[in-house]
């Protein structure tokens, strides 16, 4: 299908304002083709240069694949930097670029505010001054979670052969529990802060002797884990040095580096010495003890002993439990995998960070069932790859990015291997996606729990054994948390500053944005109506007609929203509207005709 298209080197806005010079290119080409044109040309706009630049998920880049055209490993660096929309200087980001390598990262406080204020989260019973671990989620925050959950399913499901679905209760058989170990073993150590009656995960409270450069024990400083502890603890150290000086009538003496250690390793004897961070008095910390962390339920009429339940602490359990009927009724072949998507609860002992720890999360985990051989390192790194690609895929900055190896005194003792791809968050690198080798343990418990055979019998080679698992497992909202927190940007647009969630389209909550260019036109507004409507039939697309064309544009930057489509009085003389693209501020005409095509390559990352 062929079309005129139009590049307009200025906003709607313009319109409504004096006469500015603009460039308008128009060629008799497909849209798609012309997309995929960089124009390299100097241009003059308002007596100012400016170029159009070429930056991965702008308009000017097409003929490739979705995924290298917003994700590519080269360097797709910033060919211009001229003025754009409003004369806002260009900001091209790519896993390559210096640029982003140095850009700040969001502070959580303003993430947080941005996700209340635009109803990505907010937190639970707030009406009654909150729930500590809980959170709900706003409308965008529902639409960002389910791309999310589609992307992956799409990815790891339906477009494999080899792995299945599956979708097991929360509340299940407590002898589940008591064969995984989760009944005796599922527990974070706890200490208790005596005078406050706070409690502390003992495994994330950091404590350091204080030594003076002569080898004096100054005292002790203890900080709970952040991004910043280092520093936090430096600076208590400082105080600390300065008060034993008062206290001893000598000169503030110089300290020797500090070593943080978590307090679930520490002695007795030292626990008694490490003061409390709600009291900063030392011998106020309890010694570590174990708290179990699922929650119990009562289940029937009786609320005796033999009517207690779980809620599930992870998804696992009920892929494996449910491992052979699965296999039997989808005839499935070792290797194969199950999947599943679902809720999972923990009674976190100190819920923090926003979404990143809480009560109540969503788990995406498959259990990836494998020969009882030596092959498995070459299934877990092949796992390890997948996840990676797929994770850069949707838009996670790389260069937050890296891989934490497991040492083998601190696997789990069931595990062969585990390496989790860590993340940077504003509070510190965490897990993000863990990829464990089970080996066959999950399994021989609950064969020898509940008498039942697990093997697999492999006709083809006729033998029969008990397969052995890899596990990629990773958070719902973490995910989510970590895309909040690559997409976040700022910029400037006109000499106003700019908050815009990049979000790469696959996951974005709002794909596009209709917006009729005034709103006392009824032919304009029926026009953009049925345009809304058409493309509304499978996309989340937004209604906007009130205010200004820039203020809108503002709005859906901050949601996120990758094109903005705006109709216009030219739209109802040929039938074409006018595409705006969130990153680089760039506008087409297209028509109407050819939206949702576009629409479904820019998403979908479909180009035939």
């Amino acid at each position: 299908m062929h079309s005129g298209l139009r590049v307009l080197r200025r906003p709607h806005s313009s319109l409504l304002s004096p006469p500015h010079l603009c460039l308008t290119v128009t060629a008799i080409v497909s849209v798609s083709t012309m997309l995929a044109v960089t124009y390299r040309a100097k241009l003059f706009l308002n007596s100012a240069p400016s170029r159009l630049i070429s930056t991965r998920g702008r308009l000017g880049i097409s003929g490739a694949p979705l995924a290298k055209r917003w994700n590519s490993l080269a360097s797709l660096r910033e060919e211009t930097s001229g003025d754009l929309e409003g004369g806002r200087k260009a900001r091209v980001f790519s896993t390559a670029t210096a640029d982003q390598k140095e850009r700040k990262l969001v502070s959580m406080e303003e993430l947080v505010a941005l996700c209340k204020h635009r109803g990505f989260v907010f937190p639970s019973s707030e009406l009654y001054n909150g729930y500590s671990g809980f959170w709900d989620y706003g409308p965008l925050g529902v639409e960002l979670r389910k791309n999310i959950k589609d992307r992956w399913w799409q990815q790891f499901v339906t477009s494999r052969e080899d792995i299945v679905g599956l979708d097991t209760s929360i509340i299940a058989s407590p002898d589940i529990w008591q064969a995984s170990g989760h009944v005796d073993g599922f527990s974070d150590p706890m200490v208790d802060c005596k005078s406050s009656k706070l409690r502390y995960r003992a495994d994330q409270l950091f404590y350091s002797p204080v030594l003076s450069s002569d080898g004096i024990e100054l005292g002790y400083v203890s900080v709970l884990e952040s991004g910043t502890m280092e520093s936090e603890a430096k600076k208590k150290a400082k105080t600390l040095a300065k008060k034993w000086a008062k206290e001893n009538e000598k000169e503030k003496p110089d300290i020797l580096p500090l070593t943080l250690k978590a307090l679930d390793e520490a002695p007795v004897d030292v626990i008694e010495k490490v003061p409390s961070p709600a009291t900063g008095n030392p011998g106020d910390l309890t010694p570590p003890r174990d708290f179990n962390l699922m929650f119990q339920t009562q289940v029937g009429a009786l609320a005796d002993e033999s009517a207690t339940a779980y809620l599930r602490p992870e998804t696992a359990q009920g892929i494996f439990v449910n491992y052979a009927t699965v296999q039997r009724s989808s005839r499935m072949k070792v290797p194969f995998g199950i999947a599943q998507i679902g809720k999972a609860f923990r009674n976190e002992i100190t819920p923090r960070n926003f979404v990143f720890r809480s009560r109540e999360f969503e788990q995406m985990e498959i259990e990836y069932f494998i020969p009882a051989d030596d092959t498995w390192p070459e299934f877990h790194q092949k796992w390890l790859d997948d996840a990676w690609s797929w994770l850069v895929s949707i838009g996670l900055d790389e260069n937050l990015m890296h891989y934490d190896k497991h040492e083998s005194h601190k696997l789990a003792h069931y595990a062969r291997a585990c390496t989790d791809v860590a993340f940077t968050f504003p509070f510190g690198t965490q897990e993000l996606l863990g990829v464990a080798a089970r080996g066959d343990y999950d399994l021989r418990q609950h064969e020898k729990s509940s008498g039942k055979n697990m093997e697999y019998r492999d006709d083809s080679q006729k033998i029969s054994y008990v397969p052995h698992v890899i596990e990629p497992s990773i958070g719902v909202d973490r995910l989510m948390l970590a895309i909040l927190v690559s997409a976040y940007d700022q910029d400037e647009v006109g000499g106003e500053k700019r908050t815009v969630m990049r979000f790469h389209p696959s996951v974005a909550p709002i794909k596009a944005a209709v917006l009729p260019l005034v709103k006392n036109k009824p032919e304009l507004l029926e026009k953009a109506r049925s345009v809304y409507k058409r493309l509304n039939r499978r996309y989340n697309i937004e209604w906007d007609q009130g205010g200004a064309i820039g203020r809108r544009y503002r709005r859906m930057d901050e949601a996120g929203t990758p094109f903005c489509i705006t109709v216009d009085f030219d739209t109802l003389e040929d039938n074409t509207v006018t595409v705006r693209e969130r990153d680089s501020t760039e506008q087409v005409r297209m028509a109407i005709e050819d939206l949702p095509k576009f629409l479904e390559d820019k998403i979908e990352g479909y180009d035939d």
